[in-house]
């Protein structure tokens, strides 16, 4: 039950940070595509430092979500990569990277900050660069929630289980795994 909910977890994220991709590179387009007429920077291109890290945060989240996807479901044993502690590890770099990216550009996003290219996002949704920007905000903090859920399911369920070091799949017959230091087939 756990580890079904698991890989729904894994989907989840992978398809939030295709969207924050996606909206991180609309963004990144329009801002360094500016026509000289736009009121925006009065026209000169540039690109948002906090949109390039949510855009490289995304990335690493699609390759993440789908390696430890795949292994939970296909049951895959390697040594160091395919444990509970690679998995937690891995995921609090995520959590990290998430919630940097998401706090900057809510903090980018909002006043009184004069120095932002952002303005009020809150005011701003005739226009279709502002709704890039508030729903990219807003699939980056779901995308950090969705990290934090499986960094709290996967610890839990390592700590009742002690299986740190086991395969994170969490499945495991301790009889017909290769995965221990000695191969445990043969004992009655």
């Amino acid at each position: 039950m756990i580890h079904g909910f698991r890989v729904f977890l894994y989907i989840l994220l992978f398809i939030f940070s295709a969207v924050v991709m996606s909206l991180c590179a609309v963004r990144l387009h329009y801002t360094l595509n500016l026509s000289p007429l736009d009121p925006l920077n009065y026209g000169v291109s540039f690109y948002d430092p906090i949109v390039v890290e949510l855009l490289v945060t995304a990335i690493f989240s699609m390759f993440w979500s789908f390696l430890i996807g795949r292994t939970i479901h296909k049951r895959i044993e390697r040594r160091f990569i395919n444990t509970f502690t690679a998995e937690i590890i891995g995921l609090f770099i995520l959590f990290l990277l998430w919630i940097v990216g998401a706090a900057v550009a809510t903090r980018t996003g909002n006043p009184p900050d004069p120095d932002t290219h952002w303005g009020n996002l809150s005011s701003c949704w005739v226009y279709s660069s502002c709704r890039v920007l508030t729903a990219m905000l807003a699939f980056a903090w779901v995308s950090w929630v969705v990290v934090l859920a499986l960094l709290i399911t996967s610890f839990l369920f390592a700590s009742a289980n002690k299986s740190f070091r086991d395969p994170l799949h969490g499945r495991w017959d301790r009889r017909a795994t290769h995965y221990g230091s000695t191969p445990m087939r043969n004992l009655p």
